[in-house]
C-alpha cells in the first residue's frame, strides 16, 4: 500500500538525538534555542517560540496577541478542530466564515461581510490549508481598513509563500505544527512566530508556567515547553525542508498534468502569486462517487485521506454551544467532496507512476 504520509528520519536526526542524550540535558536547552531561531530566520520573522505542538502554538499565539474572554474571532469552519478550539481555550467566540471553493481557504469577501455584520470583531484567525497560502493581499488590506488582530494558522504550510514572502510573516503572530505527518516534523512540536518583542516575551512566559526569571511567576502560564530531543529532530528536518518541498511540488505537477483531463475529479487550484507546498494534494470528487473511488484506490494499493469530512460548527461540541444554525455552503460542499492522494517526498518515481495509472484507470 502506498501511504498518504511517510515521515523521513535520516542520519542527521539520529546524530543530533545522540548528542542530546549524551549531554544529559533532555528538557529545554540550546537545541531548542537553535531550532526556534533557525525556523524564525527561515520564515523571515524576528522571533520564534518553540513549544509542544501546533494546538499550543495556536493557543499561545492568540493569548499573546491580546485575545481575551468574550472576544469574537473570525475563522474558517474548514480546518482541523484545533483551529477553532484554540479560540475557545481563550474564552473567546469563533465566528465562522465560508471558504473560497477554488482554494479551500477562508474567503476574504466573507471576512469583510462578517466584519461589517459584527462591529466588535477582535481578530481574524486564517488557515493556510493544505499548504496553500490565503489571499494575503486582500486580507492585509482588510486588516489595514478594519484594524483587527491577524493570526496565521500555518500548521500545514511550512515554507509556503505569497508573492515570495513566507507564510507566518504576515500577521501579528503565527502558529506552526511539527506533528509527525507534516512537511517537516519533530514527532510532536510547534513554533509561534512574531515580530513583536513584547509579545515574544509574553509568549515565552505563557509556555513556561508564567515564569519571570528563575522563581517568580507573574502570570498564569502553561507547561508548553519543547524538549531538546524534539528540537534536535527539528534542526535536522529544517535543513531538508526545501528539498522535500521541491519533491512535493514535482509530484503535484505530475499529477496535475496527468489528471487535468479526467472528468470525474478536479485538480488543486494554484494562484499565480502563491507557492503551494502541498502538505496535501487534495482533489475534488463528487459526493456520490467519493466512497466508491476511495475503495477503488485501496483495492489497487493506493491509500488516501479525507481532510476534512465535516465542518467545525457541525461537530457535537459546537452544536452544544449554539452553532447549529451556521451555514457555510462552500465549506459543507467541500467536506463532501475533498480527497487527498499521496504526494510526500518519500514516494519513488514508480510510486508516482502507479498512483497516476490507478487514478487514471478509474471508471464511474
Amino acid at each position: 500500500m502506498i501511504n498518504v504520509a511517510c515521515p523521513i528520519i535520516g542520519w542527521k536526526e539520529n546524530q543530533l538525538i545522540k548528542e542530546v542524550l549524551d549531554s544529559g540535558i533532555l528538557a529545554s536547552g540550546k537545541y531548542v534555542e537553535q531550532f526556534e531561531q533557525s525556523f524564525a530566520r527561515y520564515s523571515g520573522v524576528k522571533f520564534g517560540i518553540a513549544n509542544v505542538n501546533g494546538t499550543a502554538s495556536l493557543h499561545v499565539a492568540l493569548l499573546m496577541s491580546g485575545i481575551k474572554p468574550g472576544d469574537k474571532v473570525i475563522t474558517t469552519p474548514f480546518s482541523f478542530i484545533a483551529t477553532s478550539n484554540s479560540i475557545l481555550f481563550c474564552g473567546a467566540k469563533p465566528v465562522f466564515v465560508d471558504i473560497d471553493p477554488k482554494t479551500f481557504n477562508i474567503s476574504s469577501i466573507g471576512i469583510e461581510r462578517a466584519l461589517e455584520k459584527y462591529k466588535n470583531i477582535k481578530a481574524v484567525l486564517i488557515v493556510h490549508l493544505y499548504g496553500l497560502p490565503c489571499d494575503m493581499e486582500a486580507i492585509i488590506a482588510l486588516k489595514e481598513k478594519y484594524k483587527f488582530v491577524l493570526i496565521e494558522d500555518s500548521c500545514q504550510a511550512h515554507g509556503a509563500e505569497f508573492k515570495n514572502k513566507k507564510v507566518g510573516s504576515f500577521g501579528d503572530a503565527a502558529a506552526f505544527s511539527f506533528y509527525a505527518t507534516k512537511n517537516m516534523m519533530t514527532g510532536e512540536g510547534g513554533v509561534i512566530l512574531t515580530n513583536d518583542e513584547e509579545a515574544d516575551k509574553y509568549g515565552r512566559q505563557l509556555i513556561n508556567h508564567g515564569r519571570y526569571g528563575h522563581s517568580l511567576h507573574t502570570i498564569l502560564g502553561y507547561n508548553y515547553r519543547l524538549t531538546n530531543i524534539a528540537a534536535a529532530i527539528g534542526i535536522a528536518q529544517l535543513e531538508q525542508l526545501e528539498n522535500w518541498i521541491t519533491k512535493r511540488i514535482i509530484n503535484a505537477r505530475k499529477y496535475n498534468e496527468a489528471f487535468k483531463s479526467l472528468d470525474f475529479l478536479k485538480i488543486p487550484y494554484i494562484p499565480k502569486n502563491c507557492r503551494h507546498v502541498f502538505h496535501q494534494y487534495t482533489i475534488r470528487v463528487s459526493s456520490i462517487e467519493r466512497n466508491k473511488f476511495i475503495k477503488y484506490l485501496a483495492d489497487n494499493g493506493v491509500n488516501s485521506g479525507i481532510y476534512y469530512d465535516n465542518v467545525l460548527y457541525k461537530q457535537p461540541l459546537y452544536k452544544r454551544r449554539g452553532y447549529g444554525s451556521v451555514i457555510c455552503e462552500e465549506a459543507e460542499k467541500a467536506a463532501e467532496e475533498v480527497l487527498s492522494l499521496p504526494v510526500h517526498p518519500s514516494l519513488s518515481e514508480n510510486d508516482v507512476d502507479k498512483i497516476i495509472e490507478v487514478v487514471s484507470g478509474y471508471r464511474k
